[in-house]
């Protein structure tokens, strides 16, 4: 019987080649999809892994105990009791000491701060140092904040008391720390950060053989190599970590694994990969299934006479049907073979990578057993189609004339997928999972079918009324069209295929212009430098001064503690740096000149009778720190008063920030004119500018000092009570403080009386200039003002916030290296695009496109198998014409109109039907993991992915539809 079988496949070659693409076709899919799957969902943890806080990758133990002179025995010994309680196959841990210890202050008897001592691995790697690492016992390294606290510089020694000893410890300070990374693994110990009080002193570990040291809690920490966070090879790190934790308990070991949520986020991503990929290779399967279904039904005919025969010899319906599974059997295998070979070749390139090392053999063996399954799935359909074909009588078998055709099967069918596609769209719409993710492709599918009767129908009319009028070739097409068996169906399944495209090219493009605005949108700028200053002053300063054009870069502050969140900017380059930026605020009133002297005078008449003191409050512009400045023994009457201010004469100098007359106890409530400030250099204000009252202002809140003009000068009095205010501002920003606004209007906001708490005020005065849908960084709520006029209103205050350098795109090099402030991070808008694309719910994108180009394929092949399968018929009825007389140009134009109508009606049916699927099944781009929606999602079908769907399904079904019909040509000769 076999033998039977493949002399029966050596006869349908052709039809067996045909049979043979559509199950590698099929093959091919089940096979990438394992590989590809396995290499997208390891890099999707790896950009999980990589975005995760670096506390999450560390693991940490801890146990209290005694070193007995001997540290770093105490030490290996407590590496090999972890080692040995949590059995791990990779990592290198960091091993550690901190002991409890008081700084002593010699100018301050009996005052004291927490000051641990501490040592740890690969400490001086880890630090930039200004001095030398600390190598002898003793030596030291303090933090550069505790050295500015302490006041204590290389060289210096200081004394330390440990907490269980009386006895102080000499050390000597050989270097002042800053870590590299203060946001690395490496620091996400928080014994060895500080506690409240002073940073610790690292120290080697010679030093911990002194008594007083005798005591400290031994510290473990491993950063978990990536492939066990990523879970390669289907390693559980939660369950290793669980399992161990009764031996730390009995052990006395506080274990500290916070990499558990990151663990669970990597598994999740793991699932949402397996998600998207089986839901892309299923749809692409179903079809080639469909596919292959109606292949058995056109390739059938010749079958069913050999069915038929057999019959007539006594052949049993199960022999007859192993006959015919010997036939499937061989291009299916032969598909199976060149599919399991092929996958891995096709799904690397579209995965930009292989799978690690781990799971090779993993993808081996998933991607033999997927191909086996969807042959399977396909010989079954094959047979199944024959077996119902074989159920007729022996004449209806051995007919060469085609049976009446019997809508009403095909039509219960239809109405079948069509109310399963409207509950795919109702699972779709009302949130849920299951086939709510198939209702794109079964609206489809419904409008093809819907399409394809319409289509018929249509076929027959105008076929019939054109061959009555006389117009043969329009008239033999339509007919062909109409009556060819199965041509809905193909019809059908080319309209699914082309649709799949079009929606699947518009998602993929919305989901890569939505990522690229929530980059925009959480960035702010093409690149955002996170930088330390000591001040908003010395940010915008450096700022400046790197790039004096304001073309490329722009300082920013993000205070997210505030409510509402600030985002304040350098409003005069917002536009240019900005990622959409425009401009919102006027220009500031004009500064007053800078105080660029050692020294400041001051021109007072007094009409006090008590002596009286005078402040002021100057801002270095380049660092911002404040400058008092006081002038003393001021007596009744016309004076000058100086004072020294050394800060201001480095460039570029001191802004004046407010005077402040003091009232203190027995003063009277005599007035005083300031009528002149000069420093060391020249006239800094005269008296005209002084009485200038528009350019003051008191306290916003509580009674204020008095403030008018005299004369040539400003008069400052206090009220007969003593409760005023005893401060007056330069006024140099506009007032009330412009802001944009995002969101509601603060509940504490009554009427215009609107003001905010982060400008050195506790009710700074605002006035809402626009408002927006969204602000950059800080989305759907928040404020954006100057960063120039925030930091004015505030002084010398600390504003607090996380400062910024926002960049353009073309930003140079020189530009960046010139601003010299420390940089924390560096993050660009396409890094962060990148970031988001290498999550679970997309990175499986570019397989969804590799699926849709074989639905194409597998479209472009049906069709030529139904052509193959009717070509005998066809040219059998184009002969017959001919002998009759037709021309056999007509005849073969008749052969290709057939097709090429077959192949724009099912273009033009599939952009149809996606246009109609997109809306009712409410395709949109993928949602973020994270459920980020602060911007509306773009457009998921539009001209481009239209056009594309277009020009594929034509090139594709062109292709094939003229290569079968242009075999008619040697037939007609």
């Amino acid at each position: 019987m076999y033998d039977v079988s493949l002399g029966a496949v050596r006869r349908r070659s052709g039809q067996a080649f045909l049979v043979l693409l559509l199950a590698t076709l099929a093959a091919t899919v089940a096979s990438a999809a394992c590989w590809y799957g396995l290499t997208v969902a390891s890099r999707a943890a790896d950009t999980d892994v990589r975005n995760a806080p670096a506390a999450q990758h560390v693991i940490l133990a801890h146990r209290a105990g005694e070193v007995a002179g001997d540290p770093r025995r105490a030490l290996d010994s407590y590496a090999a009791t972890v080692r040995g309680l949590l059995r791990l196959p990779e990592g290198r841990p960091v091993l550690g000491l901190a002991a409890d210890m008081t700084y002593i202050y010699r100018d301050q008897p009996g005052a004291a701060s927490g000051m641990p001592a501490a040592y740890r691995d690969g400490f001086c790697d880890h630090v930039r140092l200004t001095g030398t690492c600390p190598a002898a016992a003793n030596d030291a390294a303090i933090s550069a904040d505790a050295a500015r606290r302490l006041g204590l510089a290389p060289g210096d020694t200081f004394e330390a008391r440990s907490v269980r000893a009386a006895t102080p410890v000499r050390f000597r300070v050989t270097g002042v720390y800053q870590p590299r990374e203060p946001n690395g693994p490496y620091w996400t110990d928080q014994l060895f950060r500080s506690q409240g009080s002073l940073d610790p002193f690292f120290t080697p570990l010679d030093t911990f053989r002194a008594p007083q040291l005798d005591e400290a809690v031994l510290a473990w920490g491993l950063d978990v190599p990536v492939p066990l966070l990523r879970g390669d090879g289907g390693y559980d790190l939660n369950g290793v970590v669980n399992d161990a934790r009764p031996s730390f308990a009995a052990a006395q070991i506080d274990l500290d694994a916070p990499t558990g949520e990151l663990v669970d986020k990597v598994r999740g991503s793991r699932i949402a990969v397996a998600e998207g990929v089986l839901v892309a290779a299923g749809q692409a399967l179903l079809l080639a299934w469909f596919a292959i279904g109606l292949a058995g039904r056109f390739t059938g005919r010749d079958r069913r006479a050999d069915a038929g025969l057999l019959k007539l010899r006594g052949s049993t319906r199960g022999g007859i049907l192993r006959l015919a599974a010997g036939q499937h059997l061989v291009p299916l295998t032969g598909g199976a073979v060149l599919g399991w070979l092929a996958g891995p070749l096709v799904a690397w390139p579209v995965a930009g990578g292989r799978p690690v090392p781990a799971e090779w053999w993993m993808a081996a063996l998933l991607s033999l057993a997927a191909v086996l399954a969807v042959t399977l799935v396909g010989l079954l359909v094959l047979v199944a189609v024959d077996a119902i074909a074989t159920r007729a009588p022996v004449v209806a078998l051995l007919r060469r004339v085609p049976s009446h055709r019997h809508d009403w099967r095909s039509g219960v069918v239809d109405v079948a997928l069509v109310a399963l596609a409207a509950g795919a769209v109702f699972q779709a719409r009302s949130g849920g999972s299951g086939f709510g993710v198939a209702a794109p492709a079964m609206v489809a599918l419904a409008v093809g079918l819907v399409l394809a009767r319409l289509l018929r129908w249509t076929a027959d009319r105008v076929g019939a009324v054109a061959l009555r009028a006389g117009r043969l070739r329009l008239g033999l097409a339509a007919v062909q069209m109409s009556r060819q068996p199965g041509a809905d169906r193909v019809f059908a399944l080319a309209v699914v295929a082309i649709a799949m495209v079009g929606l699947t090219v518009g998602v993929f493009a919305a989901g890569r212009a939505e990522r690229s605005d929530r980059a925009d949108a959480e960035l702010g700028a093409a690149r955002v430098l996170t930088v330390t200053a000591q001040s908003r002053t010395q940010l915008l300063y450096a700022v400046r001064r790197a790039d004096p054009s304001g073309r490329h870069a722009m300082a920013a502050v993000v205070d997210t503690a505030s409510n509402p969140p600030v985002l304040a900017v350098d409003s005069s380059r917002y536009a240019a740096v900005a990622t959409g930026g425009r401009s919102y605020f006027s220009a500031s009133p004009s500064p007053w000149p800078l105080i660029t002297g050692d020294r400041l005078t001051v021109r007072v008449d007094s009409e006090r009778r008590t002596t009286t003191l005078l402040g002021a409050v100057l801002q270095q512009e380049a660092t911002g720190e404040g400058v008092k400045v006081e002038f003393r023994g001021i007596r009744r009457g016309a004076q000058s008063v100086t004072a020294a201010v050394p800060a201001c004469a480095a460039a570029p100098g001191c802004r004046l920030v407010s005077f402040q007359l003091y009232t203190p106890a027995g003063s009277d409530d005599g007035s005083l004119t300031i009528r002149g400030l000069a420093d060391s250099a020249r006239t800094v204000l005269t008296g005209a500018q002084l009485a200038d009252v528009t350019r003051w202002r008191p306290d916003f809140t509580g009674a204020a000092l008095r403030v008018r003009a005299a004369g040539d000068g400003l008069r400052l009095t206090v009220g007969p009570a003593g409760d005023a205010g005893t401060e007056v501002y330069a006024v140099d920003t506009p007032l009330p403080l412009p802001i944009v606004l995002a969101g509601e209007r603060p509940s504490t906001w009554q009427f215009d009386d609107a003001s905010l708490d982060r400008f050195g005020d506790p009710a700074t005065p605002v006035r809402v200039v626009a408002t927006t849908g969204v602000l950059p960084v800080l989305g759907r709520a928040g404020v954006l003002t100057d960063l120039d006029a925030a930091r004015r209103l505030a002084g010398a205050g600390d504003q607090g916030g996380t400062f910024q350098v926002w960049l353009t795109r073309d930003a140079p090099a020189a530009v960046v290296d010139a601003i010299g402030l420390p940089v924390l991070a560096d993050r660009t808008a396409d890094g962060r695009a990148e970031q988001l694309a290498g999550e679970g719910g997309v990175v499986t994108a570019p397989f969804g496109l590799f699926t849709v180009a074989v639905a194409l394929l597998v479209a472009g092949t049906l069709v030529a198998i139904a052509s193959s399968a009717e070509r005998e018929s066809q040219l059998g009825q184009l002969r017959a014409l001919r002998a009759q007389g037709l021309p056999r140009a007509t005849a073969l134009a008749i052969g290709y109109a057939g097709q090429a109508a077959l192949v724009v009606a099912g273009v033009c049916g599939g952009v149809v039907a996606a246009l109609v699927a997109r809306p009712v099944a409410d395709v949109t781009a993928p949602p973020f993991a994270d459920g980020w929606r602060v911007l509306p999602p773009p457009a998921a079908l539009g001209p481009g992915p239209l056009a594309v769907a277009a020009v594929a399904g034509l090139a594709v079904l062109g292709v094939t539809a003229w290569l079968s019909a242009r075999r008619l040509r040697g037939g007609l000769a």
